[in-house]
């Protein structure tokens, strides 16, 4: 069945998607002195340099937050971003840097998504990990409602498989959807609430920012993990179903012309 062969395939090459995943890491952090401190140091650094900054611009954007709370709500909205703004600047070009493996041995191509997106949570981990060390050192506490943050990572990650299948497919055909990425999804980051909440916005404008999917994730794990609150119920399920169908979609279209991409890429 549809709904259940991306996971079933996903799980049936697990051992090929985890020995990618690995040499990935491994190769990047290959021949530094440091090795993986590199990947604790670059998020620690981020959310000091803006604790510091929004120490002196709080009075003008945190409206009520404290500035620790205002840096690490800004830290939360970054680290889903900057997830979703990787993989969407990526996807279009990934056949074509696995374009060996895809033309010369039996290579399951679907499982690039899987690595792909595999490799970016990790990261996104490291980072959420950082912040949780600095909350405890400056606040002393965690929600108790971070526990639920696996609940919002599900379908956040249904939905960046989703895209990063479709734009590896429609990258495959020509090389302008990579430039397309490149420029549209910096501007995304101005009409995300990564700095602000959709709540600060003009009442006349929230129901079209409500329409921003990554926005929605990032208002959801700001409440489970700053504010201690849990999110709306009707938009969980509606950010669920969505991110179902662009997995479902997304799949469907790679699988479509999976034939046809061998011969273009």
């Amino acid at each position: 069945m549809i709904l259940t062969e991306p996971f079933e395939r996903a799980w049936h090459h697990r051992e090929l998607i985890r020995a990618v995943v690995r040499r990935e890491f491994i190769s990047r952090f290959r021949d530094t002195m440091l090795g993986w401190v590199w990947a604790i140091f670059a998020p620690l650094a981020m959310l000091l340099a803006y604790t510091t900054i929004f120490s002196v611009a709080a009075p003008m954007v945190a409206q009520g937050q404290s500035t620790v709370d205002y840096a690490a709500a800004s830290f939360v909205g970054l680290i889903l971003f900057n997830t979703f703004a990787e993989l969407a600047a990526r996807a279009p070009t990934l056949l074509h840097e696995h374009v060996y493996f895809i033309k010369r041995s039996i290579f399951p191509g679907e499982t690039i998504a899987w690595t792909s997106v595999a490799r970016a949570l990790i990261y996104a981990a490291i980072s959420f990990g950082t912040l949780i060390v600095v909350r405890l050192v400056t606040v002393h506490y965690l929600q108790w409602t971070i526990l639920l943050a696996p609940l919002v990572l599900i379908p956040f990650t249904l939905f960046l498989l989703g895209m990063t299948w479709f734009l590896m497919a429609l990258g495959a055909f020509t090389k302008d959807v990579s430039y397309l990425m490149v420029a549209v999804v910096p501007l995304m980051m101005f009409g995300t609430p990564v700095f602000f909440t959709i709540e600060q916005l003009p009442a006349n404008l929230q129901p079209w920012a409500k329409l921003n999917l990554v926005g929605d994730f990032i208002a959801m794990m700001r409440d489970l993990v700053i504010n201690g609150k849990l999110p709306s119920l009707p938009m969980y399920l509606a950010c669920f179903v969505v991110s179902y169908a662009v997995f479902l979609l997304g799949y469907r279209f790679y699988n479509e012309y999976k034939s046809v991409i061998v011969d273009v890429i």
